[in-house]
């Protein structure tokens, strides 16, 4: 007869991917996870299989639960360059009151794994495009709207805001000077015509 777990499986992923975003893949040592995650090695392995596993499936838990956050957040707004000025404002803001900024976990993963693992490489690629889908179609309501112009390239614009983004995410790492980075924001924006 097969064991019950004796612990919530979503519980313990969510506190493993806290403790990934917080550290990063190479410095999370198995360790530390037992300790984050309650559980002891075995039921880690069985559950979730190898540290790179569990880190993937953590890392899948940010991205669903991310890119369903940012869908509201744009769809809440009835004016799409709203939905996209309040957006980008909302990320600076949480960047510059937190006391350790840890960025976005998946660019993190982005930049620790993607160049030198395919699968993380592939994950990440997936993440910006589910991103940039979302996007589009945010803008694509903008042009049905007539708030957009009506020859607005929805595709190429939504990509061009997933780079502005990603490349926004990393420069907040170093804290640059708020208003950088507000002159940067209000640039892209104006791409929104």
């Amino acid at each position: 007869m097969a064991r019950t777990r004796e612990f919530d499986e979503g519980k313990v992923l969510e506190a493993a991917m806290q403790l990934f975003w917080e550290k990063g893949y190479e410095a999370t040592s198995l360790s530390d996870l037992t300790s984050r995650m309650g559980i002891q090695r075995p039921s880690i392995y069985s559950t979730f299989g190898d540290k790179k596993e569990l880190f993937e499936a953590a890392l899948r838990r940010y991205t669903t639960s991310r890119a369903a956050d940012i869908r509201t957040r744009l769809q809440s707004h009835v004016s799409v360059k709203q939905a996209f000025a309040t957006f980008f404002e909302e990320v600076i803001q949480v960047e510059y009151t937190k006391d350790l900024s840890n960025g976005c976990f998946c660019i993190n993963t982005m930049v620790e794994l993607a160049p030198h693992d395919e699968r993380f490489e592939i994950l990440t690629r997936e993440h910006q495009l589910y991103l940039a889908v979302i996007f589009q179609e945010t803008i694509e309501r903008g042009v049905r709207a007539g708030e957009l112009e009506a020859d607005t390239d929805a595709k190429s614009l939504a990509q061009a805001l997933i780079v502005s983004l990603i490349g926004l995410t990393v420069m907040m790492k170093s804290q640059p000077q708020r208003s950088f980075v507000d002159n940067a924001i209000a640039a892209t924006l104006t791409l929104l015509k």
